[in-house]
């Protein structure tokens, strides 16, 4: 059985992360791999480690506990691992056919802290299927209604397209289509890339709207406007294939996981998983 793979610190943000993975886990349904991955073993002593171990099986079959009643088809299983946190994740996701990585960022305030920015990058380099960060300071009880979906003018663009539909079906989200070029002569280009992402969202039955940007600095743009919209969530590609996302995220996708306060699904080009199904 499928699994949807929750990686958790017990902070707030893994928290907001669990909450999520259980209404992408309905619609998919799919189970819910809940992961806490031990600290390097000489940064504890050995009754430090057994201890904190301890603490987080309690912990995890706690979640277990409160969420499994809310799974419409299948389980929430916990396990711990020890090693580098994104080669954990990423190897768990691979062994459960995973759709989506859920992970909290930003954890400073929680049981570990462990689940910062860069942790963050390198879970999405490694991924083998898209992955969903969650800021620890998003709002626990804030519902996904706004989706952002920047649209530029280039090949692997418009694949985020069909993740982001998965995600507005699961939540019943509005998408803004936001077009972004560098030069106003790529207007009329981007205007059928526009048209055709409509089209697309026209299709599916999914309330949309679409707006054009010039843009110096992409990031910083992507997440002013989400800012502007009060948007729940925005939706982006790696900029590289996952063979070379390993090695290289992509300066766009690395400053928009590091700042964004709002969740961030990042898609690998031509490696987007089920959700787009």
């Amino acid at each position: 059985m499928k699994s949807v793979i929750v990686g958790t610190d017990f902070s707030k943000g893994s928290y907001v992360a669990l909450e999520i993975a259980v209404d992408i886990a309905n619609q998919l349904q799919t189970g819910i791999k809940l992961l806490w991955i031990k600290k390097e073993k000489n940064l504890l002593s050995g009754e430090q480690l057994e201890a904190t171990t301890h603490l987080a099986e309690e912990k995890l079959q706690q979640l277990c506990d409160q969420y499994q009643a809310q799974l419409q088809h299948s389980e929430i299983h916990w396990e711990i691992k020890s090693g580098k946190v994104a080669n954990c994740i990423a190897d768990e996701a691979r062994k459960e056919e995973a759709p989506m990585i859920v992970i909290g960022t930003n954890g400073a305030s929680g049981f570990e802290k462990y689940w910062m920015g860069s942790t963050a990058v390198r879970i999405v380099q490694e991924a083998p299927c898209p992955t969903l960060t969650v800021r620890e300071g998003f709002n626990f009880h804030k519902k996904l209604d706004n989706i952002v979906v920047p649209i530029r003018i280039n090949a692997n663009s418009r694949q985020k397209v069909g993740p982001a539909a998965q995600m507005a079906r699961i939540f019943g989200s509005h998408v803004h289509i936001l077009g972004l070029i560098e030069s106003a002569q790529d207007a009329l280009t981007l205007r059928t890339y526009l048209k055709q992402v409509e089209a697309f969202f026209a299709k599916e039955g999914i309330s949309y709207s679409s707006c054009g940007r010039r843009y110096e600095n992409y990031s910083k743009t992507v997440l002013e406007y989400a800012n502007n919209i009060n948007a729940d969530l925005v939706v982006i590609n790696t900029e590289q294939d996952r063979l070379l996302a390993r090695l290289f995220l992509g300066t766009n996708a690395q400053q928009i996981v590091h700042n964004s306060q709002i969740p961030v699904l990042c898609i690998h080009p031509e490696d987007i998983g089920d959700i787009a199904r």
